[in-house]
């Protein structure tokens, strides 16, 4: 059986201590994440990053760092995910955009009101990339090397 990771990125948008969520319909119930999704081909991590973000969330981002990579197999499929996570800051709010579908909305929630939620996150990856960008794990855009 051949072994392929998914390449996923995911976005920390952080606003005065609240974090941009996106509520999503997943598995029969409604689940938190961050903006996040698959790397399609032919396109940057960074365009992918700013794409999901504006699909999942009407907001236009500006990625400003790399909080980190991680890998993640899902107990609930055995998949492993490679995230890329990246930091970024609001540009502009598209209120009456076309979220994707499965998407219910996006919610601000401060860290504690996530943690409060625990048993309705898509991971664990949701507090281990805000944990790592509160703890300053900012890394330069620089780290994602362009395609040779």
């Amino acid at each position: 059986m051949e072994w392929l990771p998914h390449i996923t990125v995911a976005t920390i948008v952080e606003d005065n201590g609240r974090f941009l969520m996106v509520e999503e319909h997943k598995g029969g119930r409604n689940v938190l994440n961050q903006p996040a999704g698959h790397l399609d081909p032919d396109e940057t991590l960074i365009d992918a990053a700013i794409r999901e973000t504006l699909e999942e969330t009407g907001w236009d981002v500006e990625p400003t760092g790399v909080i980190g990579i991680y890998l993640y197999t899902a107990p609930s499929n055995g998949v492993t995910y490679q995230r890329i996570c990246f930091s970024a800051k609001t540009v502009q709010h598209h209120p009456d955009y076309q979220l994707d579908d499965g998407i219910v909305g996006a919610k601000w929630l401060t860290r504690d009101e996530l943690i409060a939620q625990r048993d309705n996150w898509r991971s664990e990856l949701i507090i281990r990339c805000i944990d790592d960008y509160l703890a300053g794990h900012h890394f330069s855009l620089e780290l994602i090397r362009p395609s040779l």
